[in-house]
């Protein structure tokens, strides 16, 4: 019977070959459909999670519906409570919270105005009516659209601004056809109020996801990113076995590209982050500009991290050949090596320190190893006039110097952040390794080769 089939099947295929490619391109791409799907949620279960909570809001509002007295009488209206929780409904609580909440007073402040307008325009007669309302319409629109110009209340409150143009400009204009506005501005208000706290309510207390703890692990993630990236320098540039010509498509070189991109996330988290209430570890007034302070010089800190992976790819594309001195190179390189792992350190802590929450205490001395080997580089490029026979090793040295007051900026504007969002002290002191290269020690002989 299975061998009839498969020749039935075959049979098909032969007569028909475009129909069989066409099944089996909707087949394939099917399958990869569900892949990516598969993908998405394993990346991010949450993701699943506020679809759920999406679906579950819809399904309140639309219960409250049928089943409760609480629409009676707002007729086509009682639709305005949908959309509200489709428009809403955000990833995060602080953007439900941000958006919901500059709709319900948006809704009111403009609802209020707008009846408020039609009162006064009234007085003016039928002709006075129109011309008054079409003035404030004019004013009102031309001020509130002007206002979205205004940093502050771009970022805040943008989406308020547009709904209380939208919502005045119907208003003000039904009011000259319709009888009942008080009425239809009660309906209005009352089922997009509605729908909004059935938004806050199940954004809050089903397993709420919050924005600022998201902003406060991506910074987190950033560092340790960075702190890759130095890691690798060291070891695959300064390290025992290391070659320069072996760069080329090393993964550490990318690991800091994420970071470049990541301003508008930041700056969306931690505006959402300021609408939510005390949650965790988090108080209500947390520094959360501050994150945006320490996440400004961590990019600052990527750029020229990214200078520094250009130039070591094109280098092991070229392979130049060196006069170079030994004793010189050595010197280099080793204090290189001291700046990359010294400075990978400090970044570890740092990063350490804010997913605790404690005070960054060990970053400051292994920052101050740091800045000692780039101190002791330069005293190096600036004695020696041969320096310039490795110009590409003083290219990197020079990167990995302007690397180090990166990561002292770093360290500093952390320390800020633990100062005003009061992190726990460290209660016991820990020993580290840390050792500053100092110009009268013997540098450790490390095999680099960077004459072939």
């Amino acid at each position: 019977m299975d061998v009839e089939q498969g020749n039935k099947e075959i049979a098909i295929s032969q007569k028909w070959p475009c129909l069989s490619q066409f099944f089996a391109k909707v087949k394939s791409a099917f399958l990869g459909f569900l892949k990516k799907i598969k993908k998405i949620a394993m990346d991010d279960p949450r993701r699943m999670i506020h679809a759920i909570k999406v679906g579950l809001t819809l399904t309140l509002v639309s219960t409250l519906y049928y089943v409760t007295p609480l629409f009676d009488g707002f007729g086509e209206s009682s639709m305005w409570a949908v959309l509200t929780v489709v428009v809403v409904m955000e990833y995060t609580a602080g953007g439900t919270l941000c958006k919901g909440l500059n709709r319900a007073f948006a809704t009111v402040i403009a609802g209020s105005l707008g009846v408020g307008a039609h009162h006064i325009a009234a007085l003016c007669g039928q002709k006075g009516e129109a011309i008054l309302l079409a003035l404030f319409v004019f004013l009102l629109a031309a001020s509130a659209t002007f206002s979205r110009f205004i940093p502050e209340v771009k970022a805040r409150y943008d989406y308020g601004v547009t709904i209380f143009i939208l919502t005045f400009s119907l208003v003000a204009v039904s009011s000259y056809r319709v009888d009942e506005l008080v009425q239809m501005a009660h309906q209005r208000v009352s089922t997009i109020a509605i729908g909004v706290a059935t938004c806050l309510c199940t954004s809050l207390f089903v397993f709420p996801i919050w924005a600022g703890e998201d902003l406060h692990k991506m910074v987190a993630s950033n560092l340790d990113k960075l702190a890759s990236f130095l890691e690798g320098i060291g070891t695959e540039c300064f390290g025992e076995k290391a070659n320069f010509e072996s760069l080329e498509g090393k993964p550490f070189l990318q690991v800091y590209k994420s970071v470049l991109n990541s301003k508008a996330t930041e700056d969306s988290l931690c505006n959402f982050a300021k609408w939510e209430p005390c949650h965790g570890n988090f108080s209500f007034r947390h520094p959360w500009k501050q994150y945006q302070n320490v996440g400004g010089l961590i990019r600052q800190c990527a750029a020229s991290m990214d200078a520094l992976s250009s130039y070591l790819t094109s280098f092991s594309k070229t392979k130049p050949k060196f006069k170079a001195d030994a004793e010189l190179r050595l010197e280099i390189q080793t204090a290189c090596r001291e700046m990359s792992s010294e400075s990978a350190n400090a970044l570890r802590e740092l990063s350490l320190a804010i997913r605790s929450m404690t005070v960054p205490s060990l970053a400051r001395c292994h920052v101050s190893a740091a800045t000692s080997a780039a101190a002791n580089l330069r005293t190096v490029l600036s004695n020696d006039i041969t320096v310039w026979e490795t110009v590409h090793v003083a290219m990197v040295a020079s990167l990995l110097a302007e690397l180090v007051n990166f990561t002292e900026e770093i360290a500093c504007s952390v320390d800020e952040l633990a100062e005003l969002a009061q992190f726990k002290s460290t209660d016991s002191v820990h020993s580290a390794a840390v050792k500053p290269v100092l110009e009268e020690e013997t540098p450790q002989q490390v095999a680099i080769d960077i004459s072939s």
